[in-house]
């Protein structure tokens, strides 16, 4: 007689919500589940730093994990949690012609500018 035994993860939620028919096991493991990009403002700071990423099951799970993990000592006063795949960026390989148009636009520099003897402080 083979016996098989059921894994369940923090957030799973039977398919009739009701916690008693729990015939079908989600098989997942931890690896399996989204990847979360973790961001903590320090005490000290006005921003958010990038701090590391793991693995959850859903944005309640990655905000109390990334809590346990992340801001052990208090050294933190908010955090974010972003599911990986909704991170979007440019290809370094690209970055001389993503960032060319940027190049002809001089007047955003500060030197382009001469400023009055009455603002030398700056």
């Amino acid at each position: 007689m083979s016996f098989k035994q059921q894994k369940y993860f923090y957030g799973d939620i039977p398919e009739d919500n009701t916690g008693e028919n729990m015939s079908s096991p989600k098989t997942e493991t931890k690896n399996e589940w989204p990847l979360w990009e973790v961001f903590v403002r320090s005490k000290q700071g006005l921003d958010h730093k990038h701090v590391g990423s793991l693995h959850a099951a859903d944005a309640a799970m990655a905000m109390e994990n990334a809590r346990d993990v992340y801001t052990r000592r208090q050294e933190g006063v908010s955090i974010w949690v972003v599911e990986s795949k909704h991170i979007h960026a440019s290809n370094p390989e690209e970055a001389e012609s993503f960032y060319e148009p940027a190049a002809d636009k001089i007047y955003r520099h500060p030197g382009f500018y001469q400023l009055p003897d009455e603002v030398n402080h700056m």
